[in-house]
């Protein structure tokens, strides 16, 4: 997701195990072109040493909540002392938002078909929609 307008870039189906979110989230990130700075945001469940690592060789900011529960988190102060870094914790909100819409409206709680390939087909379509409808929420207060 793009934190200016909340708007889903790019999507993708894993199957569920302990790291998925992060391999995906490695996957996507390394697909972004260009060569302008990125910083990538995430929960706690982001904030591990390999994470952090890889996402600094490939030349993105890593800009993961701290888990500072019982270990110290990957994350450092020469991350946490930008602005940006405060303003993309406040924004990465909107990612649940999406997933809650999505869950809610776009048949994703309970998903009426089995298997990866048929949920990855699904997934995106339902992405496309959000986006249509962040779309017409954001023209509206344009004009507003």
């Amino acid at each position: 997701m793009e934190n200016r307008n909340g708007l889903l870039v790019r999507t993708m189906v894993t199957p569920a195990d302990g790291t998925a979110e992060r391999d995906a989230a490695l996957r996507m990130a390394s697909k972004i072109p260009g060569n302008q700075p990125v910083s990538l945001g995430g929960d706690k469940n982001f904030d591990t040493r390999d994470l952090v690592s890889t996402l600094r060789e490939m030349k993105i900011t890593p800009h993961v909540a701290q888990n500072n529960t019982y270990r110290s988190s990957a994350i450092d102060a020469r991350t946490t002392r930008h602005k940006g870094y405060a303003i993309s914790q406040q924004k990465r909100k909107r990612v649940e938002q999406s997933f809650g819409w999505k869950k809610r409206i776009g048949l994703l709680r309970k998903v009426p078909w089995r298997g990866l390939q048929k949920v990855s087909g699904w997934f995106p379509f339902v992405g496309a929609a959000y986006n249509l409808t962040r779309l017409r929420r954001l023209r509206a207060e344009a004009v507003a």
